[in-house]
């Protein structure tokens, strides 16, 4: 029962049931656990597009649920774990159902094993049939084409894939060798593609990126249905897959209208709401004295779905009225922009991972969970090499140079908001001079409705480990201190030495020295020694967690200024840290008294 209450309070589970008679076991209460029989269990949760997570044999699971199996389409995703959370088994549903992702994020979170059986699985191959999710794409076409291609995938065929739109990244990923890439101009026919990838409609397996953004304009009280069949029409007309639409663009007035928020909640299409002043600024190619005078704007479907779409969309459907059958109510204005880029950041999550030292002993199991959601990462090529082992084949690696922090941020911000979910990874603990502060800088520079989700993965940061590995130096207050000048002026970092070294901090010195930056820590040194003994102890902590791992201790005064590099960290003592048995020892006060 507590690895049960653990996955509620981690939100891995909605709820948690137990069989009838087996509370009498429990030691404790637990709050919000239901009581019931595993057969009216299973006919009320079976057909909700449920997980479920079942603790015990297989054997009793698979006598428990056969009685409900119908359709791997139709059928919920089953997990299996055993008591220990040693092992997490995807039993159904680990494609389309998203069990085997959920299984691995689960393995992650609990450092369990993950087992799956299926073919993409144990042969390291992108399951082409549920891949797309995670770039925040809709699967479109038939499940019977969709096994005929799995089938083809198995047996090592090719599969003919063309794509229009959305990101290409996962193109150059070895899991997907046995997939030919059809270029606009390619002379094979289109009626050879296995997989389409793109915003029109397609009776083949496809998928579909969100670039389709609906403006629209209605009657007060226009009835939902009237809604949802002009915006069948109008994509229907252009050929246009419902699955791509990105959002409802319209004004502000409409907040309350009742059939298009229904709408939008049942099709989970964000609405995107613009004052009439806003409006008012675009230009359309059809204005209207009429809605000027009704709305304070000549426009609203046209120029909503123009300004959402700003330099990445193009109008391709100019406004068309779609009025009401005679039982029903309302008029509906419709106009449609096509996006050069996908928008869907409601989709989209952007996590910030600390990586830990090198050693992925260190990473903690948050980052790790976070890891094998994200379907891109992207981070400086050395903190990707130390994790590339747990990649699954499905996961793109975007690498990246040590000083374009910016751009790196930049890119994996832009790409959440195109509805992917993406780590950006950072060494150490990506709060602690990492990335996390410079994404978020840029993330709070979106409008509120244009962010993806955004969340801060701890890692263990190398002054965390040099303290472990030194023994007890932290244990009275103590600073961190950066002596990079890159981005903060050398004055104010002096005087931050200063004020640590009069506070008698335990210090923590970051980028120490570099090749074009080579005087800072002489001046450093200088600096403590005004205030401190020239024998305070100062150790030299290098490539922590990795192959080359090295820590010496000296003191202020023998520091050895050429031993020194950006891979080295420096802790430097305070007025009553010593040296024991080639220990670092910071005392708290416990024998003082």
């Amino acid at each position: 029962m507590p690895l049960l209450e653990r996955l509620q309070a981690s939100n891995h589970v909605d709820q948690i049931f137990i069989s009838n008679g087996s509370t009498l076991f429990l030691e404790k209460k637990i709050e919000g656990l239901v009581e019931s029989s595993p057969i009216e269990f299973l006919k009320d949760h079976w057909n909700n597009n449920n997980k479920l997570i079942f603790l015990g044999s297989i054997g009793a699971v698979v006598r428990l649920i056969s009685p409900f199996v119908r359709s791997k389409h139709n059928d919920p995703a089953i997990l299996v774990m055993d008591s220990k959370a040693k092992n997490v088994i995807t039993l159904l549903g680990g494609h389309k159902q998203g069990g085997d992702a959920f299984a691995n994020e689960l393995a992650a979170a609990l450092e369990a094993e993950v087992i799956c059986t299926s073919d993409s699985f144990t042969e390291r191959r992108i399951p082409l049939d549920c891949f797309g999710e995670g770039w925040g794409w809709e699967r479109g076409g038939s499940d019977v084409d969709w096994r005929k291609l799995m089938i083809r995938q198995s047996k090592e065929q090719k599969n003919i894939v063309f794509q229009s739109q959305g990101s290409k990244l996962w193109q150059k990923l070895k899991g997907c060798a046995n997939c030919s890439f059809l270029a606009k101009n390619d002379p094979i026919s289109f009626e050879n593609i296995n997989i389409y990838i793109g915003q029109e409609n397609s009776n083949i397996c496809s998928w579909h990126p969100p670039t389709i953004i609906i403006g629209i304009g209605c009657e007060r009280n226009t009835d939902e249905m009237v809604i949802q069949r002009a915006i069948d029409k109008s994509l229907n007309q252009n050929g246009l897959s419902l699955l791509s639409i990105s959002c409802l663009a319209t004004i502000d007035k409409k907040n309350d209208e009742i059939g298009l928020l229904n709408l939008s909640k049942k099709n989970e299409w964000p609405i995107y709401f613009f004052s009439a002043p806003e409006l008012s600024q675009v230009n359309v190619p059809t204005p209207s004295n009429v809605v000027l005078k009704e709305m304070g704007t000549a426009s609203v479907a046209e120029a909503a779905a123009i300004l959402l779409g700003g330099q990445s969309g193009r109008l391709i459907q100019e406004k068309k009225i779609y009025y009401s059958n005679e039982d029903e109510c309302g008029a509906v204005t419709i106009a449609l922009v096509e996006l050069s880029i996908p928008f869907a950041p409601h989709k989209g999550e952007l996590h910030l991972i600390g990586s830990g030292p090198g050693d992925l002993e260190m990473l903690t199991s948050d980052s790790r969970r976070a890891l094998n959601r994200c379907s891109a990462w992207i981070g400086y090529t050395p903190y990707l090499n130390y994790l590339d082992s747990i990649r699954r084949p499905e996961q793109v690696r975007i690498d990246s140079e040590l000083t374009f922090e910016k751009d790196r941020c930049q890119y994996a911000l832009d790409l959440a908001k195109e509805g992917v979910k993406v780590a950006l990874i950072s060494s150490g603990d990506s709060g602690i001079y990492g990335m996390a502060g410079l994404a978020l800088e840029l993330w709070l520079h979106e409008k509120i409705d244009s962010r993806p989700l955004f969340q801060v993965h701890p890692g263990i940061s190398s002054f965390q480990m040099a303290a472990a590995k030194l023994g007890a130096p932290f244990m009275h207050d103590f600073c961190s201190i950066s002596l990079s000048d890159l981005l903060t002026p050398w004055d104010q970092i002096e005087r931050r030495i200063k004020s640590a070294a009069i506070g008698d901090f335990v210090i923590a010195i970051f980028n120490p020295k570099s090749k074009k930056r080579n005087w800072q820590l002489k001046k450093t040194v200088d600096l403590l020694i005004e205030f401190r003994k020239p024998c305070t102890p100062v150790a030299i902590a290098r490539e922590l967690g990795r192959p080359d791992e090295s820590i010496e201790i000296h003191t202020l005064a023998t520091l050895p200024f050429d031993q020194v590099d950006m891979l080295t960290i420096l802790v430097i003592g305070n007025s009553q840290s010593v040296i024991k048995n080639n220990r670092f020892l910071t005392p708290r006060g416990y024998f003082s008294n």
